[in-house]
């Protein structure tokens, strides 16, 4: 029976809202699932089915991931995605070299601030429920690896690469974090991941896939 499966979550449910359609599908508690997707990103979530399965998905989440993300410059999202309230901070438009340089300055391990709204738990509670009460965190630094950044195309505002990063790297960071650097502000606006570690969004079922594939292996057995 299947053990650890790719699928392709499409945007808008939240990644337990998938586990939790699996656990239906299957009748099986035991469900899990590696490197959580904001409900603004789409692709490549692999949940694991039964307890063996699960056993796996530390050793899934510490493979390196890759995903391909819109940026917006110009301004900035409270959330550093397109759900938050934006705030204009530059028409200035930066040519395609300085992009260059700048996304190839966060090749490598770097220090990296996770978004207000994430799911860091911070004094036991996760950073975005106090988020959304409007409180003001102080979130600490982290080192993360960035493998690769290819610029994929750049057509003022938006540009969109290509990422591969090791465990724990927010690409709403990434963007943050790059608009800083250009003094132009940036927020992610779209996110797909294609990748966690052989899991490839080629190879990724729908919901409505995984559900007809695993009744008929139940009926084949």
């Amino acid at each position: 029976m299947i053990d650890l499966v790719a699928i392709n979550k499409p945007k808008g449910p939240t990644s337990f809202r998938i586990v939790a359609q699996v656990r239906r599908i299957t009748g099986i508690k035991k469900v899990g699932h590696a490197g959580t997707l904001d409900p603004l990103a789409s692709g490549v979530l692999v949940v694991a089915v039964g307890r063996e399965a699960t056993k796996k998905i530390a050793e899934t989440v510490a493979k390196e991931k890759e995903y391909v993300a819109d940026i917006r410059l110009g301004q900035v999202s409270s959330t550093d995605d397109e759900e938050g309230e934006k705030t204009l901070i530059s028409e200035r438009r930066p040519e395609e070299s300085e992009i260059m340089q700048v996304i190839n300055k966060f090749v490598g391990e770097i220090q990296q601030v996770p978004p207000q709204f994430s799911a860091i738990k911070i004094a036991g509670q996760p950073a975005y429920k106090s988020a959304r009460k409007g409180e003001e965190l102080k979130l600490a630094a982290r080192s993360v690896i960035i493998k690769e950044i290819e610029l994929l195309s750049y057509n003022y505002p938006d540009l969109k690469i290509r990422v591969v990063t090791g465990p724990g790297v927010y690409i709403r960071s990434l963007a943050r974090d790059i608009g800083a650097v250009l003094k132009t502000g940036a927020y992610m606006s779209d996110l797909i991941r294609t990748r966690v570690g052989d899991f490839r969004i080629e190879n990724a079922v729908t919901i409505e896939e995984f559900k007809n594939t695993y009744d008929q292996q139940r009926s084949s057995n």
